[in-house]
């Protein structure tokens, strides 16, 4: 990224949500401001629910012309007609997933705090890498991807990364002239104004 590019914005959807709710509030959030992708990031497993939740996404993200991606699901990816699948294995899916949703989708890769993980999963042929929790939080056991990981990245990788979990102001500020990306979830969705929540946190992309 260059000095003068800011960071794109990357929303991730929340773990759980109403589904005759949340598509009224990610539209609200995708109406305030430009957003890059959004995540469908749903904890259960249970086919049904993700592929209604795809469709009323979707329905939202496409309207707008944002890219929607879904979490591991490769097969749910392409019968949906999502935009690509988020991986949370590391290099390990990646060219699988190529090879099922093609050359145009987009295929991102969690790769926690780990450097090696990040060029494996770039090498094999990944869009985006993702990096995190950048900072401790009590979901996550484990190693921090740290200021260093992302200034390294920066000056060594062209493959965009994103940055998430555990954002605040602070370290968004810290990171936003060595990320491409801030994948924002919880942090704004816990808030009863998404918007505003948002907002507050962009604020920080200028230090």
């Amino acid at each position: 990224m260059s000095e003068d590019e800011q960071p794109q914005i990357y929303l991730i959807s929340p773990p759980d949500f109403d589904l005759m709710e949340f598509p009224t509030r990610l539209a609200a959030v995708l109406d305030s401001q430009e957003i890059a992708c959004v995540r469908l990031a749903l904890a259960t497993h249970d086919e049904d629910r993700l592929c209604r939740a795809a469709d009323a996404l979707r329905e939202v993200t496409h309207a707008r012309d944002v890219a929607l991606v879904i979490d591991r699901h490769i097969l749910l990816a392409e019968r949906l007609g999502l935009d690509g699948v988020h991986l949370e294995d590391g290099a390990r899916s990646v060219r699988k997933a190529r090879k099922a949703l093609g050359p145009d989708a987009v295929i991102g890769s969690y790769c926690a705090a780990s450097r090696h993980e990040g060029m494996n999963a770039g090498e094999a042929g990944c869009d985006y890498i993702s990096f995190g929790p950048v900072t401790e939080t009590a979901l996550v056991d484990g190693e921090v991807a740290d200021t260093e990981l992302f200034e390294w990245w920066s000056q060594m990788i062209e493959l965009p990364v994103v940055a998430e979990g555990g954002l605040d102001p602070n370290i968004i500020a810290l990171l936003a002239p060595v990320t491409d990306f801030f994948g924002i979830g919880d942090e704004i969705w816990r808030e009863d104004d998404a918007v505003e929540a948002l907002k507050r946190l962009t604020f920080a992309f200028n230090g």
